[in-house]
């Protein structure tokens, strides 16, 4: 009873949304809820029906009673199969060490971007304003920006490529 009030208590959707899992984990524990589930609805459904036959009741109904001696030696001789469920209970095994292991994967990764998002929290909370920045500065930060100015003075290039057709032309005449 413990373990039914503990399923109902897990909220699945929070903990798919606020853990960060991939979406093969993500799959794999909706299918595996989905078979539980069913194999719960099955079992209930078994439960449900008698376990008990009334052999008395076929023998006043049927005219050959031969027949209900034969079933009920039958049901007296039957002894419920034993499985072997270790190579289930091995699967499940290894896909929960799948599932923790890509879980610790996931957890490093997010703790390797949340490193790297606070170092850029940081980087821009120590950065000086906009206003204040030079053309060197720019330079500097961004080589790519000079080199490409040179290259379009060293041609007679004095317009910016796609300038025009982004902000219009500015030019009275």
């Amino acid at each position: 009873m413990a373990s039914k009030a503990a399923v109902a208590a897990v909220d699945f959707t929070r903990i798919y949304s606020t853990l960060g899992l991939g979406k093969e984990t993500i799959a794999s524990l909706q299918a595996f809820r989905k078979r539980h589930s069913e194999a719960q609805r099955i079992q209930a459904q078994f439960a449900s029906q008698p376990t008990t036959v009334d052999l008395a009741h076929y023998r006043s109904i049927l005219k050959n009673k031969a027949i209900v001696d034969d079933a009920e030696k039958l049901l007296k001789e039957f002894k419920v199969v034993t499985y072997d469920v270790n190579a289930h209970v091995k699967a499940i095994e290894t896909f929960e060490a799948k599932a923790v292991e890509k879980a610790q994967a996931t957890a490093a990764q997010i703790d390797v971007e949340l490193k790297e998002l606070q170092s850029t929290l940081a980087n821009i909370e120590e950065a000086r304003p906009f206003e204040d920045l030079t053309v060197e500065d720019v330079g500097n930060a961004h080589p790519r920006i000079l080199e490409a100015v040179e290259t379009m003075v060293q041609k007679g290039k004095w317009t910016v490529p796609g300038y025009k057709e982004k902000f219009g032309d500015l030019s009275l005449m």
